[in-house]
């Protein structure tokens, strides 16, 4: 079995080297949604000029979507932080998540139709980031509790090696981050919604009583 890898504290020593060097990079940030990105915006900014990239086309239905896109819009315009941050919406295109959601329907949250939608998404990302010159990307997405970090970072390293462009690793749940996170959702009072995005999730959270 491989032993899991501490990415927090990986990212810290990026951090650090970055901070010893003088270096503000460029940094393409997807963003899962607004209550998420609050902590890691916070939590970034010191160290990276960043572009907010909102690509997340297994949102449903669309006016759930675009509620989204607003809250992290406004939350960007809202909250002050040591650097200006630039706000991208990627296509909005649900087609191509069900297209990849198929046979994978009735898969639980948290399984392979999870880590194939990470995969579509930060591919995006980094598709992005190579287009945009980018020093680094990365995603909101290891914040939640529910999330694999260690699929997900794998999943970056690779994509960022495939690009050329390095893959920030990180585990944003650490250090208390997602408690922080919900401070500052209620401190902007933020739009929290209460299932992942996609169709799948919301029934499950329908059978579990959380919508």
């Amino acid at each position: 079995m491989n032993q899991k890898i501490n990415y927090q504290k990986e990212m810290e020593k990026i951090l650090a080297e970055l901070e010893a060097e003088g270096r503000t990079p460029r940094l393409l940030l997807h963003s899962c949604c607004a209550p998420c990105s609050s902590y890691v915006l916070e939590y970034l900014s010191p160290y990276f000029f960043i572009t907010d990239f909102y690509y997340n086309p297994n949102i449903a239905p669309a006016d759930e979507y675009r509620k989204r896109v607003s809250e992290m819009q406004r939350l960007i315009r809202e909250m002050p932080l040591p650097h200006p941050v630039e706000f991208e919406e990627g296509i909005y295109d649900p087609d191509r998540f069900y297209e990849m959601a198929k046979g994978k329907e009735d898969i639980p949250e948290g399984g392979e139709r999870c880590f194939a939608c990470f995969e579509m998404r930060l591919r995006e990302a980094a598709q992005e980031a190579l287009r945009l010159h980018m020093d680094y990307f990365t995603t909101s997405l290891s914040i939640s509790p529910l999330k694999d970090a260690q699929k997900l970072n794998e999943i970056g390293i690779r994509l960022g090696e495939e690009y050329g462009v390095p893959y920030l690793v990180s585990d944003f749940k650490k250090k208390n981050g997602f408690r922080r996170s919900t401070e500052l959702s209620r401190e902007y009072h933020l739009y929290r919604q209460n299932y992942c995005g996609c169709v799948y999730s919301r029934r499950q959270a329908e059978r579990e009583g959380r919508v």
